[in-house]
């Protein structure tokens, strides 16, 4: 799907809402022709009040015969979601219901009536980006929306759609522009010996520096591949420790074979859980003997000794000595048994039995703790590869320029940087991009 801005002149329809049956039912209608389709339907002239709701019926326009009884709003553009004359009907949510309404719209784009046809995936949104109403950040962000799971995910995707992070772009663009304007009239009016001249380059430079500043603060907190992707949890130690009676008990079900034989785990078993609305993918790892002379177990310890290494927050369920990492938690398991109780484990940072329950309340708030530190504040928003790759090399022209003393450079290095800009809004090189964006929406987005 390819729409270049200001030459659409089709209108598309779709249900918006969730698949029948439901109480209500909405399809959009968006495009030049989307107010003589009511028209057509209702028998009644359209637009009706801007944003009233009007029960009407709806009739096959051929026949006349009634379809539905519905509530009708119209959307002048371009105050609509997607900057275009936009109906929307609020229906009854059965199945036939639906399906007669969209045969019938069917029907009309068929005849070629009003240059009608059903929308493709995302294209009320992309409408919504070609015609200025939102910008590719907060498309992202919608999108990031759509695919939530926990209310940590929601909630930063929410940030991103109401465009705080396009807000913060603004302010950007804003200090960018007026560096470039600072420039070109220095590199115009420049007198050698004038002192006023000076002072301008100074305050250039140091008003570059504090953008270059502000970006890499924004690149240094979390990414929303780890909020997405969930926090690493990596659970290891000894054979025979608890590893994966712990992953049980943290995941809610049998996610792994518990046995009383030594390696019955082999290899990295990985579980996506969500605690306290956190994503986590937990790991539970082979059991690191030291003299194993099994040659896919030795695999399966050295598969562990990676996920050790790239674990975001580690549990150790050995011995403390032993703790390969210093940053990790370290638990005494196991409580449940007799021998553990009057042995307590000197060094742990939390004594629990995962068979029992006792202390994994604890676990549970300690692990939330110890994550927060991998994901955004929470009034703060995620960046994804895409736009700390632009913001990176945002940041990247910027130093340049600071340290660059000829100003045709500097402007060059501006201009470098407002090209990035504009590719992280999307006005310029992002079309295939796009394409893969707006593809995952629904046909109702």
């Amino acid at each position: 799907m390819r729409i270049r801005t200001g030459i659409v002149s089709d209108t598309i329809f779709a249900l918006s809402s969730g698949r029948p049956p439901a109480g209500i039912a909405v399809i959009r209608i968006s495009g030049p022709a989307a107010f003589s389709t009511v028209e057509r339907f209702t028998g009644r002239p359209a637009p009706f009040a801007a944003r009233r709701a009007v029960l009407c019926p709806l009739m096959e326009p051929e026949s006349g015969e009634r379809l539905d009884r519905a509530l009708i709003l119209c959307f002048p553009g371009p105050h609509s979601v997607t900057g275009e004359d936009l109906v929307e009907w609020h229906c009854h949510g059965g199945q036939a219901v639906v399906r007669a309404l969209l045969d019938a719209l069917a029907r009309e784009a068929a005849s070629g009536q009003g240059a009608l046809r059903p929308a493709e995936a995302g294209e009320f949104t992309r409408r919504a980006f070609e015609n200025g109403r939102i910008d590719l950040n907060e498309a992202e962000g919608l999108a990031d929306l759509l695919a939530a799971e926990t209310e940590t995910q929601r909630r930063t995707a929410l940030r991103m759609a109401e465009g705080h992070f396009s807000r913060l772009l603004g302010e950007w663009r804003t200090g960018l522009l007026r560096c470039s304007a600072w420039t070109e009239s220095l590199l115009d009016f420049s007198d050698e010996d004038d002192i006023a001249d000076t002072a301008v380059e100074r305050h250039l430079r140091e008003t570059l520096a504090d953008l270059a500043q502000a970006m890499r603060a924004q690149l240094a907190a979390p990414s929303a591949e780890r909020l997405r992707d969930g926090v690493r949890l990596v659970l290891a130690g000894p054979p025979n420790a608890g590893k994966s009676t712990l992953l049980n008990a943290l995941a809610g079900r049998e996610a792994a074979i518990v046995s009383d034989i030594a390696g019955t785990t082999r290899d990295r078993i990985e579980v996506p859980v969500s605690i306290d609305g956190i994503a986590f993918v937990l790991t539970d790892t082979a059991g690191l003997a030291e003299n194993s002379t099994d040659a896919i177990e030795r695999i399966g310890i050295d598969r562990a000794g990676q996920a050790i290494r790239e674990a975001d927050l580690l549990l150790w369920l050995g011995d403390p000595a032993d703790c390969p990492r210093a940053d990790a938690i370290k638990l005494a398991p196991q409580m449940d048994r007799a021998e553990r109780c009057a042995a307590p484990v000197a060094g742990a940072d939390l004594a629990i039995s995962a068979k029992s329950g006792f202390n994994m309340d604890a676990l549970h708030r300690l692990l939330v703790d110890r994550a927060r530190a991998f994901l955004p504040a929470e009034d703060g928003f995620a960046l994804h590869r895409r736009q700390r790759d632009a913001v990176a090399s945002m940041a990247e022209e910027l130093d340049g320029a600071v340290s660059q003393p000829d100003l045709l450079l500097v402007a060059e290095n501006l201009r470098r940087a407002r090209a990035a800009m504009d590719r992280l809004v999307g006005r310029s090189g992002v079309e295939d991009m796009l394409d893969a964006l707006f593809g995952q929406f629904c046909v109702g987005k």
